[in-house]
């Protein structure tokens, strides 16, 4: 599987998944397993140390004195395995305190660092809501499958072991029968835990559903108010719901059906085994101590029996969780650096496309061997219409996406040849519609630069015109701005994006409608100031509005993938031909959609 070099190494089958996971805690799982088997064996001998007791009382006993010291061994005996159950039970819980949210913590930023890795059309093609809980989701059922395996079936693996074995001691026949109920019992739940899978699956996605469209009304309530539409959305909502109800009732009717599986097959064990034992007594073929000790050990058995299927349910559901999971996340990764790639060093910033040919399907290309160049610290400017090829353009210098043919170098380095990390740390880009993160903004201003002081930070912001609101603010650089940047304006969040590039100053630098955001008295003054900063810098600008990038060294006009005029602003409008047209169909300085 295609995997990028400093990725973590995950597998994409669900069992090797969670043994990848658990490769860091070996030891610990090892001393896991002996606690639990220690604890379940001080448990289920306990009615074994009874029948001593019982058959010692049963032998008669003079006086009180005399019992305590004829039945001492069974006491201390007794009285060890309850120490020891202890023990072991606290011991093996102080492991899983240990263990537990660092295998939780591990999976999450194993899962996070692989998906970091991902391309652009990746991302795109999913919910970033949707990975960040799956990426949740998948960490938390690794550790409840580990817990079930662990704490679950193999202390019930040691019960019915030791209780087959204790009570074949004491009749075959009442082993035999009790053994046989035991795997025909587990056979039977793991059987229909199988058939209740999809029940709770289909269950668990309609859910998921559910809350998803809840959200999806919530975030757009104010919509619905404006539209008049509330009992319209509430009515909507409904039917969802009712959907919800159906699968419930289908999944929760099921497991009915088992419960009632349970409750039947532990009746008849009890039953049986007491008649069974009972007879046994009366013929004389065990003894009061060993009927004492059935009905302790079958009781026992049955109470970790009632509990299996449960268990057996929840384990598939906490696996299906994995399987999703991994199935969404660890899949091959469609960009990754060259085995013998290396760091980009940008001295002159000059770019060559040649003969590159790119489409996002490769039957539907966009570039068809497109050669261009665009020399050091020049500014060039991207002009067409819409879908014309200019953001595209942007995204294979970013390497967001790979050409199907054709090289793309940066200072004579193919890109596919740099490691990624470096190439980005040379280009700046000042996307149309900014985000930030959900942190302070001296914190977003300051990721351009990571270690940058108070004072960069602010002359960054006041290039960028923003250090005035952000003065205004209730806690000035420490104010947090919302998720995605939502407690600023749009033009108060093109200035955080401004300014927080203005810190990285990486010699390329893309403008993608960089001031389409903000007034025009602010956009004049950013752009004198953006014009300075670009200095020895090589820029690409797109525009829709022609008049921010007239004043550049040279444009270059798109037209169904092919460039189709060379030249600046005044050689092109001197020809009279497509960026002419483009110029005079201006509809209030920007053009149309087509």
């Amino acid at each position: 599987m295609r995997r990028a070099t400093e990725a973590p190494p995950l597998p994409s089958g669900t069992i090797h998944f969670i043994l990848y996971c658990l490769s860091h805690f070996k030891g610990w799982i090892t001393l896991m397993i002996l606690f639990e088997a220690g604890q379940a064996a001080g448990s289920i001998l306990v009615p074994y140390a009874v029948k001593a007791i019982m058959e010692g009382v049963a032998a008669g006993l003079p006086d009180a004195r005399t019992a305590i010291e004829a039945l001492k061994g069974p006491l201390l005996f007794l009285a060890g395995l309850t120490i020891a159950e202890i023990l072991c039970s606290r011991a093996s819980g102080a492991i899983l305190i240990t263990i537990g949210p660092r295998l939780r913590q591990r999976t999450t930023r194993t899962l996070f660092t692989y998906l970091q890795y991902h391309s652009a059309r990746y991302f795109s093609s999913h919910f970033a809501g949707a990975l960040a809980h799956r990426i949740s989701e998948t960490a938390i059922s690794v550790n409840h499958t580990i817990w079930a395996v662990l704490c679950d079936f193999w202390p019930i693996t040691i019960t019915f072991g030791v209780s087959a074995g204790l009570l074949l001691h004491v009749h075959q026949g009442l082993g035999l029968f009790v053994t046989a109920w035991v795997f025909i019992y587990v056979a039977i739940s793991f059987w229909l835990a199988t058939r209740c899978r999809p029940y709770s699956q289909h269950y668990a996605g309609i859910r998921s559903m559910v809350n998803g469209k809840i959200v999806d009304s919530v975030t757009n309530s104010l919509n619905a108010k404006l539209f008049a539409r509330q009992r319209f959305e509430r009515d909507y909502l409904q039917g969802y719901l009712d959907t919800e109800l159906k699968a419930a009732r289908r999944t929760f009717w099921f497991m009915e059906r088992v419960r009632w599986f349970q409750f039947i097959s532990a009746g008849a064990l009890k039953i049986g085994t007491i008649y069974y034992a009972l007879t046994l007594w009366q013929d004389g073929l065990i003894s009061v101590g060993d009927f004492t000790m059935s009905m302790g050990l079958a009781l026992i058995v049955i109470a970790d029996a009632r509990n299996l299927s449960r268990h057996f349910l929840e384990f598939f559901e906490y696996v299906g969780n994995i399987a999703n999971g991994v199935e969404t996340i660890v899949q091959p990764h469609e960009i990754v650096d060259a085995p013998d790639a290396k760091p980009l060093e940008v001295a002159e910033g000059r770019i060559e496309f040649r003969d590159v040919t790119f489409g996002y399907h490769p039957d539907q290309p966009v570039f068809k061997e497109l050669n261009v160049v665009i020399e050091p610290g020049q500014r060039v400017g991207l002009v067409g219409f819409s879908g014309s090829g200019k953001s595209t353009f942007v995204s294979l210098i970013l390497r967001n996406y790979e050409p199907q043919a054709g090289k793309i170098r940066i200072d004579g380095t193919d890109i596919a040849e740099a490691m990624q990390e470096s190439l980005h740390a040379q280009v700046s880009l000042i996307p149309q519609d900014p985000t930030l993160f959900h942190r302070s903004l001296k914190e977003n201003i300051g990721y351009g630069k990571l270690g940058a002081s108070d004072r960069e930070i602010a002359d960054a912001a006041a290039f960028a015109h923003a250090d005035e609101f952000i003065r205004a603010m209730a806690e000035d650089y420490d104010s947090l701005v919302g998720e995605r940047g939502v407690k600023l304006s749009g033009g108060q969040r093109q200035r955080i994006a401004i300014a927080r590039v203005m810190l990285k100053d990486a010699p390329i630098l893309i403008l993608d409608e960089a001031t389409s955001s903000l007034d025009s008295v602010t956009e004049k003054t950013i752009q004198e100031n953006l014009a300075r900063l670009m200095g020895k810098k090589t820029v690409i600008a797109i525009a829709h509005r022609l008049s921010t990038i007239a004043y550049l060294d040279r444009i270059l006009v798109f037209d169904r993938g092919h460039i189709v005029e060379d030249g600046t602003h005044e050689e092109l409008l001197a020809l009279k031909g497509y960026y002419y047209r483009l110029w005079n169909m201006q509809a209030g300085g920007f053009l149309p959609d087509g």
